[in-house]
């Protein structure tokens, strides 16, 4: 068995303003990251650094297409090779968007499963962070990180 998920949720904003809630630095570091060094633009490498994590982790932006698709890879926690995150965004009407990720790649091993599921909740607590700052402009992870 292969550890790999993916996670969806509808958000009430047009595709353009979710899309742009991801790729863009200042409104990703408003609900998820504590600091993202660039926008998400293919061919690129970002950092990302989190309240919990400060060590800036490499995220590797594969593709970007936009309103549509993000592609990116960093490192697995066990380290010594890359994860795959791909993100969609489907219109479902002109105010609401589903957003899934899935995320895959790890070592089909204890650690690789583990990490696999640690990641997972943290894709969905991204996305339900990004569902509050849209839709009602709160960050949710505020004063929320150990």
């Amino acid at each position: 068995m292969e550890p790999k998920f993916q996670v969806q949720l509808k958000i009430q904003k047009p595709v353009s303003e979710v899309f742009d809630g991801v790729v863009n630095p200042r409104k990703l570091s408003g609900y998820f990251v504590k600091t993202a060094s660039a926008p998400l633009v293919s061919g690129t490498t970002v950092k990302w650094s989190f309240t919990e994590a400060p060590d800036a982790f490499d995220v590797v932006v594969r593709e970007v297409t936009k309103d549509e698709r993000i592609t990116l890879e960093w490192e697995a926690a066990e380290g010594g090779y890359n994860t795959l995150i791909e993100m969609n965004f489907k219109p479902i009407d002109a105010g609401n968007t589903l957003v899934q990720i899935r995320e895959s790649g790890w070592k089909p091993d204890e650690k690789g499963f583990k990490s696999s599921y640690d990641n997972c909740g943290g894709w969905m607590h991204m996305m339900t962070c990004l569902k509050a700052y849209l839709e009602h402009g709160i960050n949710l992870r505020e004063g929320g990180a150990y």
